[in-house]
């Protein structure tokens, strides 16, 4: 605990020194309602700094092959169809399995990932005069939906049976715009991505194939209610309120749980945080289902036009759960053999996360991500095993055009526990792969 404090602790000064330094910052061009984007996108992910809703931000207007065939069809009610096919193998030391590193599951072979189909309309934030509204439903089928399924949402497939591929609805809500509340205030209601991760559950929005530990066992979506309230250009806050991670709200394991986010960006747009308490409540494990408690610190940090970097911090904790989290009944499979509920661990099961991703601007195309990552499961609540892990990955991105992305990576991996061989089904300490995937956007 002493050494969470300290590291806590050293990243608060980082942070507070890069606010002070950023007040006498000049402030950039703006043509909106928002500063100028600091990242370049593409072939970033994005052009912000995070996930987070920005109000004002003018809505996306790229559209892709289905939406550019059914275009005369919905450009008077701004409805959007679209979507991605997520394929990648990779070449790995371990022969059954890769957990607990997620998403690429399945060593030495090429899955389907991600296949998502998305139905969109987004509020209009940059205009102050009257209300919007708007909704997204996304739909997943593939092998990633063992990270996104929620209990009581077609979660059989996953928790009764251990599918490797699945169909899951992750993310359903509707969205109003109020723009006299403050200087404008978002509602969102339905099942939707946790906050704030510098990752994200889809293809498109993450800089590499693969994840970091401690994305892999973090919450991935709610379900519930969240407003966002932007307060001045460089400030906006977040309050809700969710039925707890990866569950819905008429399961038997869900339990209320508050949120409350805070978004600051420097006035040169150098700088960003982005974090604070994604849940709490009363933090017991319920009926074979986490109920994690959260509070999380995201930081962008822009050197340069062409380098860089994101970095989280997070610490997670529940309480009279057992070893491995979240039940998962069987049968246990080559890929996934950690089914079964693990021993009980009275009272607090914590974990802490670090990551920083590090990125370098070659070309409008191409750019190369540095990523080191830090995961301390100290009781085995979150990967069934009770060990420091860490995660060392170097990836190039390559984005041919608005509809192909190709990003290789080679990945090294290992626990630190004397003893503990927690890859490929208990039999290694560490993990070396090679691996890439291909986006492709209709």
């Amino acid at each position: 605990m002493k050494n969470i404090q300290l590291i806590f602790f050293a990243l608060s000064i980082l942070f507070i020194s890069q606010i002070i330094k950023a007040q006498n910052d000049s402030v950039t061009a703006f043509s909106t309602r928002v500063l100028a984007s600091p990242l370049q996108s593409p072939p970033f992910p994005g052009s912000e700094w995070d996930g987070a809703p920005i109000i004002g931000l003018p809505n996306d207007e790229t559209y892709y092959p289905l939406q550019k065939f059914l275009h005369l069809v919905n450009k008077k009610n701004g409805i959007k169809f679209y979507g991605w096919v997520d394929g990648g193998g990779d070449i790995s030391s371990s022969k059954y399995s890769n957990a607990p590193t997620a998403y690429d599951l399945v060593p030495n072979s090429v899955q389907l990932d991600q296949a998502i189909f998305r139905i969109e309309r987004e509020p209009n934030t940059v205009q102050t005069e009257h209300a919007d509204w708007g909704f997204l439903v996304d739909n997943i089928y593939g092998m990633d939906y063992r990270y996104t399924i929620a209990k009581g949402i077609f979660s059989d497939q996953l928790l009764k049976h251990n599918n490797l591929y699945g169909y899951d609805p992750a993310q359903v809500y509707a969205l109003l715009y109020i723009p006299k509340v403050a200087e404008g205030m978002l509602i969102k209601a339905g099942r939707f991505i946790s906050p704030s991760d510098v990752e994200a559950q889809w293809a498109p929005d993450n800089y590499l194939y693969s994840h970091s530990l401690m994305f892999t066992v973090d919450p991935y979506t709610f379900t519930g209610v969240q407003a966002t309230i932007r307060l001045s250009k460089y400030i906006q806050v977040e309050v809700g309120a969710h039925g707890g991670n990866d569950v819905a709200p008429w399961s038997n394991s869900s339990n209320l749980n508050g949120m409350a986010m805070l978004r600051w960006v420097s006035k040169n747009n150098n700088n960003s945080l982005y974090g604070g308490i994604t849940s709490i409540g009363k933090g017991h494990y319920t009926n074979e289902h986490d109920n994690l408690q959260m509070v999380v610190e995201t930081w962008g940090h822009r050197f340069s036009k062409k380098v860089h970097m994101m970095t989280e911090l997070y610490y997670m904790w529940q309480y009279d759960a057992p070893i491995g989290g979240t039940v998962i009944e069987g049968p246990p499979e080559s890929y996934f053999m950690g089914t079964g509920m693990g021993a009980l661990v009275p009272g607090i099961s914590s974990a802490v996360g670090f990551v920083n991703y590090f990125q370098i601007l070659i070309s409008s195309k191409n750019y190369i991500s540095i990523r080191n990552d830090f995961l301390n499961d100290t009781q085995g609540n979150r990967t069934g095993y009770a060990t420091a892990y860490s995660s060392h990955t170097i990836g190039f991105a390559h984005h041919f055009n608005n509809t192909f992305t190709i990003r290789p990576e080679l990945r090294y991996e290992t626990a630190y526990g004397n003893g503990i061989t927690p890859y490929d089904n208990g039999t290694k300490k560490n993990q070396y792969s090679l691996a890439a995937d291909l986006i492709v956007r209709f």
